[in-house]
């Protein structure tokens, strides 16, 4: 494929991108590059390769859920500005 000013121009608007026409020229090599490259990687051959969705084995790396004591509500409630009957007291938003 072969990318010139106008394409280029057609992908900047695309991206909504403003380039300069100093810019245009370092674009064209740019993604000329890239095509010239995905062209060869599509030469090869990965038929005997299988699909992966990743490409690490991956477990959960979350914790157990397992019950446990929590902090102390007086702990919790000591940095509050103000407390009322042992919970956080705010200001109402609902008129």
């Amino acid at each position: 494929m072969i990318i010139d000013r106008q394409l280029v121009r057609y992908l900047a608007n695309l991206s909504r991108l403003s380039l300069s026409e100093e810019e245009i020229p370092a674009y064209e090599r740019q993604l000329s590059d890239i095509l010239t490259l995905m062209e060869k990687l599509a030469e090869i051959d990965v038929s005997d390769v299988p699909e992966t969705a990743q490409v690490l084995d991956v477990e959960n790396v979350l914790r157990p859920d397992e019950p446990r004591p929590s902090s102390p509500r007086q702990e919790i409630l000591a940095n509050a500005p103000e407390t009322r009957d042992g919970q956080f007291a705010v200001p109402k938003v609902i008129g």
